[in-house]
């Protein structure tokens, strides 16, 4: 499955047309990606007189922490970094060296959002050894670790700790390791032909200001980046799990993963490690937005249906906040995505004994062999404490997720011990070791 049919591409080009014209923007781009390719693009609006194209530049702000984050996580695997290393550890001139890496990439670090500068956006950036000199204990404004507070500091700190360690500046480095591999070679620091000029729309008239643009330095890795269509559909694939070779897809997963939410009531919009969450219509999408004067950009992507969207628009503000959920709502009415068939497949016979009912003391619960040779064990009746399991090489099992992620199953013919509880085939099985004694049931 590859590119959408005619009355799909219809359907999506008129709702990309609508956005241009109502919201009056002057030029937007969009594509959806599917299974690693582009399914459909389409461009409104003018960009030096032409319609914008696959190839037409646009700034993409903060999907830069993304692509940088990526290079933190890959310092990680390579053992040069632990993610609970307070910040200080690589940086000792910082002055707030308590938080951690995680709680960077997290923006739980309660460091502050702007930097103690003129609007950094808008102005030329100041070197490292300003910045640091400038952001002092009072820019720590909520304890690290309490809540989520975007701060764009601190993915200026993670940017200057890619530098110190690889010993280059911070996009040589992502260059590099992330663009270069996953062939986004349309994705740079600074614009360069074809690109679009970044524009402030007047609120009341159909009058356009064009928007300053600098090399924000220090701040630049907060949100430098200019891309193509092409470029951020590549990167779509790459947050829906094509890597590449860049990351491994564990730690990809781990990015993805909620580290806070936003709005803990609802849960609709959360962070992982660098990647921005949202859930909408039982999707669960991973990916980010951007902001720079001028220009606005969000990529989404759905690992578990392999489905990206993007748009990059530019335009300061003025866009509605459903384009991107419209576009896959029309994919998903037009075309939605078949099941794979279902095939039977082996299974190690001991394994296979294993399966079926067990229980917690009288709670049933049941017992599968996935098709990757992993384990589900979920409550018959569901509402409890359900988790996967994969095997490890000592003959014990690790949780995946749930309640038990990270957790040790232990399995013998008679009882499950996962981590000192145990399972039974019968409810309080007396033939099997259940601590505190069985006695009869009456």
């Amino acid at each position: 499955m590859s590119q959408v049919e005619q009355q799909t591409a219809r359907a999506l080009l008129r709702r990309l047309a609508v956005e241009q014209a109502e919201c009056r923007i002057p030029s937007v781009t969009a594509a959806i990606v599917r299974d690693g390719e582009i399914a459909w693009q389409a461009g409104r609006g003018q960009v030096g007189g032409q319609p914008p194209t696959p190839a037409t530049q646009y700034r993409i702000g903060s999907i830069t922490k993304s692509v940088v984050a990526v290079t933190v996580m890959r310092l990680r695997d390579e053992g040069l970094v632990d993610l609970l290393d307070p910040i200080g550890k690589h940086l000792p001139d910082t002055r707030f060296g308590e938080a951690t890496i995680a709680q960077l990439l997290s923006h739980t670090s309660g460091l502050t959002a702007e930097p103690p500068t003129a609007w950094w956006e808008r102005t030329p950036g100041v070197e490292m050894p300003d910045l640091l000199t400038r952001v002092g204990p009072g820019e720590v404004k909520h304890r690290p670790g309490r809540r989520y507070h975007y701060s764009n500091v601190g993915f200026a700190l993670l940017g200057e700790l890619v530098a110190r360690l690889r010993g280059m500046p911070w996009l040589t480095a992502v260059q590099a390791e992330v663009l270069d591999p996953l062939g986004m070679d349309a994705t740079t620091a600074r614009p360069r032909p074809p690109h679009a000029t970044g524009y402030a729309v007047h609120p009341y008239a159909d009058v356009l200001l064009p928007e300053p643009e600098h090399d924000a330095v220090a701040m630049s890795p907060a949100g430098q980046l200019w891309s193509s269509t092409t470029d951020l559909a590549r990167w779509a694939a790459f947050v829906a799990g094509d890597t590449g070779g860049v990351l491994s897809p564990g730690t990809l997963a781990e990015m993805r993963e909620p580290a806070i939410v936003d709005d803990a009531d609802a849960w609709t919009s959360g962070y992982g490690l660098g990647l921005q969450l949202t859930r909408h219509a039982g999707r669960r999408l991973a990916g980010h937005t951007g902001s720079m004067p001028g220009f606005l950009a969000t990529v989404w992507a759905d690992p578990a249906d392999r489905v990206g969207v993007l748009f990059m628009a530019n335009t300061t503000s003025g866009m509605s906040r459903t384009l991107l959920a419209d576009l896959l709502g029309i994919l998903d009415e037009h075309e939605p995505r078949l099941p794979e068939e279902w095939r039977p497949g082996g299974a190690d016979p001991a394994l296979l004994a294993l399966t079926g009912l067990w229980h917690w003391g009288p709670t049933p619960y049941v017992l599968r062999l996935l098709p990757d040779g992993g384990l589900s064990l979920e409550p018959m009746r569901g509402g409890g404490r359900a988790s996967r399991f994969e095997p490890q090489d000592d003959g014990t099992w690790l949780g995946l997720d749930g309640y038990y992620a990270g957790e040790t199953l232990r399995a013998a013919p008679d009882h499950l011990d996962l981590n000192t509880f145990i399972f039974t085939r019968e409810p309080y099985d007396p033939a099997a070791p259940v601590p505190g004694g069985v006695e009869s049931w009456t």
